[in-house]
């Protein structure tokens, strides 16, 4: 859905009333856990975001309040909804002029307790979505080495006929995407709030 304006909360209430019949649009569901299907754009991005138990603690927790969406041109609304499968959200994203709104439900969520401790979800997209395909967002604690590190993970390709158009813009938009989830990750789970090592975001 495209908007000249920025959506209102009713706006978005009803965009989310009228999601719950929706299917997801694309057929490879779940497929963010193992092979990426072909005919897709594959990004994979991944930075170390601290280490230690309490790191992975505070990583947990911001993956909950949806810390990953926390910058100025997207929003994930409703900012409190559950990480549990089916649950459904909207992403109001900033365009050059113009809104749109996105609709993607939770497909899987992780919760590992071994070696490498893993805690996150995996959304993929609805019928009212510009793009088409599916993202992981999961942190991670290796117990070995002690590091945290967030991870993301997806495959997509344009849908709507303006994403198809403006495809290019729409690969830069997921490239910021990637870039300031990370730096927006770092900021959640800094003891002070703000400071990290930008040198440390590496996109893979």
């Amino acid at each position: 859905m495209f908007l000249l304006t920025a959506p209102t909360p009713a706006a978005v209430d009803r965009f989310l009333a009228d999601r719950e019949g929706d299917t997801f649009s694309y057929a490879e569901i779940g497929a963010t856990l193992g092979q990426p299907p072909d005919g897709y754009n594959i990004d994979h991005n991944r930075v170390l975001i601290g280490e230690g138990c309490e790191t992975y603690e505070r990583a947990r927790i911001a993956i909950r309040q949806w810390k990953m969406f926390d910058m100025p041109w997207t929003r994930l609304l409703p900012d409190d909804a559950p990480i549990e499968v089916g649950t459904t959200v909207a992403i109001a994203v900033r365009h050059f002029g113009f809104y749109s709104l996105n609709a993607a439900r939770i497909v899987y969520t992780i919760d590992e307790e071994s070696e490498i401790r893993k805690f996150g979800f995996a959304y993929g997209t609805l019928t009212e979505h510009g793009e088409i395909g599916e993202e992981r967002f999961t942190v991670e604690f290796d117990l070995a080495t002690g590091e945290v590190c967030y991870d993301l993970y997806a495959f997509s390709q344009p849908g709507a006929l303006l994403a198809r158009i403006g495809y290019p813009l729409s690969r830069y938009l997921q490239k910021a995407f990637a870039q300031e989830s990370k730096v927006a990750m770092l900021r959640a789970v800094s003891v002070d709030g703000g400071a990290f090592d930008p040198g440390k975001v590496v996109v893979k």
